[in-house]
């Protein structure tokens, strides 16, 4: 399996790839992880640099690990796409993919600090399998074509502000979604042909004790069929992220507190890495 990311700090990542535990420097091959590195056979050049030999970075795990993908130009995210967290939420199944939006600027790495925004009341978790677009994806005759479309899958954590959402919203997701920090990714883009992103166990604890946990066999809209139904109505660019829906076990069902500063928030997918995020005061 390789596992591909960015290392360094914010806006001086080096594009890198893991094998087997060990880290290999990408700059030879591409400046950087993004949807022209992705729509230009990326993932296939990754693979021929590593077969001649790349050199190895000893100290990675010393660095800042960044999301593994670089300006996205959208992140589009799929709602109540697993039925227990739907019925958490007080509502049925649905019957058509939910869309709502995050700023891509709420992208940022696996580790880094969430900032709890002066105005929140009502921060929640929500981990999710990333799909990550490979190229100019629009009008798919079926979701069978979606394969070809998708580059790798991300862990993805869609911080939401639940008053944001719920009450200050005008009956649209977004606003609860796009605060600074809100999407933490990563740490690493797993190639689509590396795993089942069909069948990957994904969880979640805050402060060590169980939140989530679950697998991706039980969305109610698959992977290829989300890609298809989105691009019936918008055209997918490479880089593009989808998030893909959450299980249950969020603050809002009533059952955990929800976020406040100082808490710790672990989640992770099967093959794909983990997180751990702080909640910091706002700056």
């Amino acid at each position: 399996m390789i596992r591909i990311g960015r290392l360094g700090e914010p806006g001086q990542e080096t594009p890198v790839v893991e094998q087997d535990g060990r880290v290999y420097d990408l700059s030879s091959v591409t400046a950087d992880i993004d949807g022209g590195f992705l729509a230009s056979d990326g993932i296939a050049r990754v693979r021929a640099a590593l077969a001649e030999g790349l050199p190895e970075i000893a100290d990675w795990r010393e660095k800042r690990l960044g999301s593994p993908i670089a300006r996205p130009m959208a992140v589009l995210c799929i709602g109540q796409n697993y039925a227990a967290h739907a019925a958490e939420s007080g509502n049925p199944p649905p019957k058509v993919p939910i869309l709502f939006f995050k700023h891509p600027n709420t992208v940022v790495g696996p580790n880094d600090d969430i900032v709890y925004p002066k105005r929140a009341t009502q921060l929640d978790w929500e981990v999710e399998l990333g799909v990550v677009i490979s190229r100019r994806t629009a009008d798919l005759a079926s979701a069978e074509d979606a394969a070809d479309h998708i580059a790798g899958y991300v862990v993805s954590h869609d911080v939401s502000e639940r008053v944001w959402q719920k009450e200050e919203s005008g009956g649209q997701w977004s606003k609860g979604k796009i605060g600074a920090t809100f999407n933490p990714l990563g740490p690493w883009l797993v190639p689509a042909d590396e795993v089942d992103g069909q069948n990957l166990r994904i969880w979640s604890r805050v402060n060590g004790e169980t939140r989530q946990d679950s697998t991706t066999a039980d969305m109610v809209f698959s992977i290829a069929e989300l890609v298809h139904h989105l691009s019936q109505y918008c055209v997918l660019e490479p880089g593009d992220l989808i998030n893909t829906g959450t299980p249950e076990g969020v603050a809002m069902s009533g059952r955990f507190a929800y976020l406040q500063p100082g808490d710790c928030i672990e989640l992770g997918i099967e093959g794909l890495g983990e997180q751990k995020n702080t909640i910091a005061p706002a700056r």
